[in-house]
């Protein structure tokens, strides 16, 4: 502990006052400063509507593209299950014939 308290003291010993009172009597700011801080605010809110709008012209048109797709996808299935189903009845009617000749067969024989 005594060790700390010595070398805190050097060390406090080896700045000079003189600087330490430079710094914090340093309290005006150079007014170039402020106006380049205070254009650059301005900058940022006077671009904000145009980047907010530029944001939701974004989402509208990533949601336009899913919704398309979501379209396509639709449209592929319903003419994939149209297919299936003219199959179906294509097969359903050449197996009418073959019915009808099968049980007209079954009647003959009898």
């Amino acid at each position: 502990m005594a060790s700390e308290t010595a070398v805190n003291a050097q060390i406090t010993d080896a700045v000079p006052t003189a600087v330490n009172s430079q710094i914090t009597d340093a309290t005006t700011v150079n007014p170039q400063i402020t106006d380049a801080v205070s254009q650059s605010n301005a900058k940022v809110l006077g671009d904000a509507p145009a980047m907010a709008m530029a944001s939701l012209y974004q989402t509208m048109a990533h949601a336009t593209g899913l919704m398309m797709q979501n379209a396509v996808t639709a449209q592929q299935q319903m003419g994939a299950i149209a297919q299936a189903a003219t199959v179906q009845g294509v097969s359903l009617l050449y197996a009418v014939d073959t019915a009808a000749a099968g049980a007209a067969t079954g009647k003959v024989k009898k």
